[in-house]
């Protein structure tokens, strides 16, 4: 079962094929010998072969397969995968069960310790293949998603608070034990939602039990473990490191605090909320170290980022991007900046919290608790004489009345307003007391947005419409493809089963023409709306969102959400 490993060593390969010299081989074992580290990785590391060649040398020598786990069909049945601990320790997955044997993937298959280890595991015969260590690891996180990892530490701390007095002292920021049950369960926690792209970490104590939950795409998922004793200590941990006040157990808190995971710098936003088991917890979880999306890479469709274009080359005006929390208006607001970012131009941003960092701006952190909050940040940024300026939200009538003021003096005005549409936003800022004169004098364009699922490329399969369907998109949409077709969402290991990956904007664009003004001026929000759906580029949001069905993009019941059905 295992003789085909049972070849000449590494060393002796690379060198017979002449892919290193002796010295180097002499040079890497002499490093093996001080670090314990796997020959092959060091000889990667020192740059004598590539990861590539090595791993091919090592199929072709020892007759087994390298695979490419991305494109590999995964098995992740639990039930017939090695323990987490047990694959990490070994950086070995099963990948696929046979009638014969399993079929493990391993970083070093020459590993013949590891191989006899995970037969007797598995019980069965078992056959080595070669995989890259990165493709391992990210594979490990999607069989796993550290779930065996955090409820093993869980466990530990359950029982280090169960034996001994909870020292407050040795939880402190810049506490160096860096080995506390405490420390390794929140990092793992964070390793975890950054391996899964999540946007938000959910920690919710029960009477008996902490809920974990983590937001993938603007889906929940959760992980619930039995220990609700460390909810406790969680909170406190999150505290220290975001300089809350420990001992109030009874207001809501926010704070913010920094974190490495795999080598980025990650800015967590925490709020507490006082709840009947104890302090719930939600982190913001935003990646600085994430490129900002030009708009092309947004999803717009062409004619409305045209005219978007167009609208941020007026030298003065407001534009808002309006949509619920979560619809990825900062991401649109910054590739408008990312944008417009030109040495003749100057740029001055006023946030709640700084989300990207970009050269040339002058970014502005809001501080409510000192004063400094976006009304009077704005006052003061139009003294330092602006071409451009962000407001990060329209909070306020008092913020609404300097950004309409800064966009009728001269200015170009960007910010965000939580509205359903873009028809709708100018009713809103009437409800904050801002005149319609002013309205109508400032706005030069309203863009509405919302994110939907993108289908994954791999398992989406093309699916006929039922008659209902059909009625519904006729019912929006007068010139529809022949014959109607749509994707729906099946499952895959690449998208973790869940037959999405990834998001993509839906937009609705408003431009004022001189109807929609004059309804404004004299206060006309009936007939404002009238003249707005008639507006040249206009197209309601769920028209748009449907499109992208259409389209293959996304599937109907993603649209369907847009459009605010639930189901047909």
């Amino acid at each position: 079962m295992l003789e085909q490993a049972r070849k000449a060593p590494l060393g002796e390969l690379l060198i017979a094929e002449k892919r290193i010299t002796q010295a180097e081989l002499d040079r890497a074992l002499l490093e093996q010998g001080v670090s314990g580290q796997r020959l092959g990785k060091i000889l990667i590391d020192q740059g004598s072969v590539s990861e590539s060649d090595l791993l091919g040398l090592l199929s072709r020598q020892l007759s087994i397969p390298f695979v490419e786990l991305d494109a590999f069909a995964l098995d992740f049945d639990p039930s017939q995968q090695l323990p987490e601990t047990m694959a990490r320790r070994l950086r070995a997955l099963v990948i696929q069960h046979e009638a014969e044997y399993s079929l493990i993937a391993m970083v070093d298959p020459l590993d013949l310790a590891a191989l006899d280890e995970i037969s007797q595991k598995l019980s069965r015969p078992v056959k080595a293949a070669v995989a890259r260590e990165s493709d391992l690891r990210s594979a490990f996180d999607k069989a796993y998603k550290r779930n065996e990892e955090i409820s093993s530490i869980a466990t530990e701390l359950s029982s280090e608070l169960s034996n001994q007095v909870f020292d407050i002292e040795n939880l402190s920021e810049d506490d160096a034990e860096t080995d506390a049950p405490v420390v390794r369960l929140l990092q793992s926690i964070f390793e975890d939602a950054v391996s899964a792209r999540a946007s938000d970490i959910h920690i919710e104590p029960e009477e008996n039990q902490i809920r974990i939950r983590q937001r993938v795409d603007g889906v929940l998922s959760e992980h619930v473990m039995n220990e609700a004793r460390i909810s406790a200590a969680l909170v406190l941990r999150l505290k220290l490191m975001c300089g809350l006040n420990i001992s109030e157990k009874r207001l809501p808190q926010d704070g913010r605090f920094n974190v490495r995971v795999h080598g980025r710098s990650i800015d967590v936003r925490l709020a507490t909320m006082p709840t009947q088991y104890g302090e719930s917890v939600v982190m913001r979880l935003l990646d600085q170290g994430q490129q900002v999306l030009n708009l092309e890479d947004t999803g717009m469709p062409a004619a409305i980022l045209a005219r978007f274009k167009n609208a941020l080359s007026q030298p003065h005006g407001m534009l808002l991007v309006t949509g619920p929390t979560g619809s990825g208006k900062t991401t649109t607001l910054y590739g408008a900046l990312k944008h417009l970012n030109k040495p003749e131009l100057k740029i001055v941003t006023v946030e709640d919290p700084i989300e990207y960092r970009m050269s040339r701006l002058t970014q502005i952190q809001v501080n409510t608790k000192v004063g400094l909050d976006f009304a009077t940040v704005a006052r003061a940024s139009l003294r330092h004489d602006p071409d451009v300026m962000l407001v990060g939200e329209m909070r306020d009538e008092e913020t609404v009345d300097i950004g309409l003021r800064s966009a009728m003096t001269g200015h170009l005005v960007l910010s965000t307003l939580h509205t359903n549409d873009a028809i709708s936003t100018a009713i809103r800022l009437m409800d904050m007391k801002a005149e319609p004169y002013m309205i109508a004098g400032a706005i030069y364009g309203v863009m509405a947005q919302r994110l939907v699922r993108k289908l994954c490329d791999a398992c989406a399969v093309d699916t006929p419409l039922d008659e209902h369907e059909m009625v519904f998109i006729k019912a929006h949409i007068a010139e529809t493809p022949t014959p109607l077709n749509v994707k729906k969402h099946q499952g895959c290991e690449r998208c973790n089963h869940s037959g999405y990956l990834g998001r993509i904007g839906v937009f609705e664009w408003l431009e004022f023409n001189e109807s929609c003004l004059e309804a404004l001026r004299r206060g006309d929000t009936k007939a404002f709306i009238e003249q707005a759906r008639t507006s040249e580029y206009y197209e309601p949001i769920e028209v748009a969102a449907i499109r992208l069905a259409l389209e293959g993009v996304t599937s109907l019941d993603e649209a369907l959400k847009v459009a605010g059905h639930a189901e047909l």
